[in-house]
């Protein structure tokens, strides 16, 4: 895998593909669908007013579409999703795990904001999803609120990412207690207290170490008001030296965080450093422009921002 590349490409669920594949929603009666194996399969329903319940919905799949072949699947929403929490679909992908054999990318809760705030989106335990797909190969989840996940050993998991505008600090210390063998690529929005985000740096410890991941080549904590905590932790972590990326983007990166990273550990082997959405001064930019010229790092220090007062503002919240 080129973690790089798939930086730049994992927002594809919002252009109309997902994991390679064009994404396919269950067409009509009748209608021709293409082949399973050849699409990202979209099981959705209308989160208000929905005409039918996810479990219709999902058992009109499973009759129509060939699940046998299915390789890639995203869950999108559910009836009334900004108040059922997920525990449902959760338990009724895990119960029907074998009728999947072939599965290898999920994402789950996959609601753009038109469809549902990301910090209304009612999470529950997704630890089932990982031990009921054992093959699986990448798991990306939306929202915060309500969201669990129990340490868990799995082989096969090489991407594994949670998007939030609040991520629970229980689910950091889950990630870096699991055992991740293959994981290649973790990407975690850290978000804001005022949503449920209380990470703090005891609960990063696990991660940042890397012993539970040794295939680890992209880190991505991001989209955090402790930015510059997180920037100074990164600074001196035991995991960096074998990254390949490192995102410290979409948060309230400040000076301080930037001079942690200046000042900390070299950086210069990396592919790329992302410091997109940023507070930093033009100053501070021209000193990491200068510090990483000519060392065939791609640093991403576009989307300069303001702060309103004393206010500062991640990327992704509410």
């Amino acid at each position: 895998m080129d973690h790089t590349e798939f930086n730049d490409h994992v927002d594809g669920l919002y252009r109309g593909d997902y994991a390679g594949l064009p994404i396919v929603s269950l067409r009509p009666p009748g209608a021709p669908h293409p082949p399973a194996g050849e699409a990202a399969w979209r099981v959705s329903v209308r989160v208000y007013d929905a005409k039918e319940t996810f479990e219709e919905h999902f058992a009109r799949f499973t009759e129509t579409i060939d699940t046998t072949e299915v390789r890639a699947l995203i869950i999108g929403g559910w009836e009334d999703a900004y108040e059922k929490e997920a525990s449902a679909p959760v338990r009724l992908l895990a119960e029907s795990a074998a009728r999947f054999p072939a599965l290898r990318s999920l994402f789950f809760a996959a609601m753009p904001q038109e469809e549902c705030e990301i910090s209304w989106i009612q999470q529950s335990d997704v630890t089932p999803l990982l031990e009921s797909f054992p093959l699986l190969e990448r798991l990306e989840v939306r929202g915060g609120t309500g969201l669990e996940l129990r340490p868990v050993r799995h082989e096969h998991l090489r991407v594994l990412r949670f998007e939030a505008g609040g991520l629970p600090a229980s689910v950091v210390r889950g990630v870096g207690m699991s055992e991740l063998p293959s994981l290649e690529y973790l990407e975690a929005w850290l978000g804001t207290s005022e949503y449920g985000g209380e990470t703090t740096a005891p609960d990063l410890e696990n991660i940042l170490s890397g012993e539970r991941l040794p295939a680890l080549r992209h880190l991505g904590l991001q989209n955090s008001e402790i930015q510059d905590e997180v920037a100074a932790l990164v600074a001196s972590a035991p995991v960096v030296p074998r990254l390949e990326s490192l995102a410290q983007s979409m948060g309230v990166l400040t000076d301080e965080g930037a001079e942690a990273l200046l000042s900390g550990q070299s950086l210069t082997h990396l592919k790329r450093l992302d410091l997109h959405h940023h507070y930093l001064t033009d100053a501070m930019v021209e000193r990491l422009t200068t510090a990483f010229s000519g060392s065939g790092v791609q640093l991403d220090v576009s989307g300069q921002k303001e702060a309103d007062g004393e206010w500062r503002y991640v990327a992704v919240a509410e």
